[in-house]
């Protein structure tokens, strides 16, 4: 294993909850109830404190000075390794939920997996994030039941969701060489063993929800390696704006 695979896996661990986080942080003050306001909001933080953590080691790793804002603030589009699927723009409050279920159905396993992985900090990361993201999958597990079996509108709206979002979750869960080169190094998680975890948890709560599972078909990947929408470009133009104004400044 060199110093370069490890850094682009944990790129990809990172950049994932970064991207989403900066998703949900755009419904502060816009979410249709105070609480849940609140409630995105701390899911956000989470998320960015998770690739705070995931970007520190990938500085470390990669030995050129780079800290977790370097790697947050002053990189392209082209050097993100998220996946597709966080980067969409928000939409409404279904296609939020819809995504934030996908993703932390997926993310639980996950964490569950690298706890055990050979790079102890990693797995000290996989412990606390496993913690946090259990509440995760509650909270929009029982968003998925409240928008779909309730009225008409809700229905509707989280299954067009589910329907669009779809084409976007294979590639999380879709092994690459990078991610056998870390299983087999004992760091990274097993994703063919992840996948019917995965899937099993959403068609569970898709059938509690009354909503119907997507039928699987072509599935749109690029993000791993940095083959983005222009959606990304978008967002980090606004996410990144207030530290290339002064890349000097400390904080």
């Amino acid at each position: 294993m060199t110093d370069s695979s490890l850094f682009e896996y944990l790129l990809r661990l990172a950049d994932d909850r970064l991207v989403l986080g900066h998703r949900l942080s755009e419904w502060c003050g816009h979410a249709p109830i105070l609480e849940e306001d609140i409630a995105l909001a701390n899911i956000a933080l989470d998320l960015v404190g998770q690739a705070n953590a995931l970007l520190t080691l990938a500085g470390e790793v990669e030995g050129k000075g780079r800290d977790a804002d370097r790697l947050a603030y002053f990189r392209e589009a082209v050097e993100f390794r998220n996946c597709l699927l966080v980067e969409l723009p928000r939409g409404d409050f279904a296609f939020t939920i819809a995504r934030q279920f996908l993703f932390d159905a997926y993310s639980l396993p996950l964490w569950e997996a690298l706890q055990r992985s050979a790079n102890e900090t990693l797995a000290g990361i996989a412990a606390k994030s496993l913690k946090e993201v259990r509440y995760h999958v509650r909270h929009s597990a029982e968003w998925m039941l409240k928008l779909g079996d309730g009225t008409a509108e809700s229905h509707r709206r989280v299954q067009e969701a589910l329907d669009e979002l779809w084409r976007f979750t294979g590639e999380p869960l879709q092994p690459d060489a990078l991610d056998r080169t870390m299983l087999e190094q004992g760091v990274g998680a097993d994703l063919a063993a992840l996948q019917p975890q995965w899937r099993e948890r959403v068609a569970n709560v898709v059938q509690a929800a009354t909503l119907a599972l997507p039928k699987d078909g072509f599935m749109v990947s690029g993000g791993r390696t940095g083959r983005h929408t222009e959606h990304l470009g978008r967002m980090l133009a606004e996410m990144q704006i207030v530290a290339r104004s002064d890349p000097e400044a400390t904080w």
